[in-house]
């Protein structure tokens, strides 16, 4: 009898575990897509509380996966996409601003002397950066709208997906960002503390480098005034 019950039991464990094999991954054991797809909406549900942010950012570009040109800027953003942009470098001095849902964009050359001031579509190649990009698909807002989009609609490929510490960086395939239909791969690096994104990796689908932007000193909801976005 006993031998029996020994028999039953290890072939209930046999059975058990095999089962187990099989099962998807369970909710405390999340995919990396779905993994991805919680760290989207965190960052959507943060930045809805957003009014204003400053934030320093250094872009670089390549060309033919070398680097290029780099471009260091401080960054400002008041709801209802009021954006101003204060070139360090290359363009040291000049200040560009946008109104929301306007179709210019008010460049001044200098800070110094602006009365001085030029306007420009904000299609003009003139005012878009290297990588073809428009001042309205600059800020965080329209890169989470960016990446919640293409997380419902492009496939896949690859995961990668690491915390350390107060960072998170993953990885998501998405369509080119400036409305193009080919499709990218990009690695985020994200602040725990903030939500907001501390390195955004845009590369070809091959792994070809096309942007990398590094985003530092972020403030947020300081009550930036109107009148610095005026153009």
């Amino acid at each position: 009898m006993d031998m029996r019950l020994r028999r039953i039991s290890l072939f209930l464990s046999v059975a058990l575990l095999l089962l187990f094999e099989s099962l998807p991954l369970s909710a405390s054991e999340p995919s990396e897509e779905n993994r991805v797809m919680a760290l989207a909406e965190k960052m959507d549900a943060a930045f809805k509380e957003v009014k204003d942010y400053t934030c320093d950012i250094e872009q670089i570009f390549f060309k033919d996966g070398v680097e290029d040109q780099r471009h260091h800027f401080t960054f400002y953003f008041k709801k209802k996409k009021k954006i101003r942009v204060d070139f360090s470098s290359p363009h040291s001095g000049m200040t560009v601003l946008y109104q929301g849902n306007d179709e210019e964009i008010t460049v001044i050359p200098l800070r110094f002397l602006p009365f001085i001031r030029f306007h420009y579509s904000i299609d003009n190649p003139k005012v878009r950066t290297p990588a073809g990009q428009r001042l309205d698909q600059s800020d965080i807002g329209y890169f989470i709208e960016f990446l919640l989009k293409n997380l419902k609609t492009v496939q896949q490929g690859e995961d990668e997906y690491r915390e350390e510490g107060s960072r998170i960086t993953f990885q998501f395939w998405a369509r080119d960002y400036t409305g193009g239909s080919s499709i990218e791969k990009y690695r985020l690096t994200l602040s725990k503390v903030n939500w907001f994104p501390i390195r955004i990796e845009r590369n070809t689908r091959e792994g070809k480098p096309i942007e990398t932007d590094i985003v530092q000193n972020c403030r947020i909801n300081t009550q930036l005034e109107d009148k610095l976005f005026a153009p």
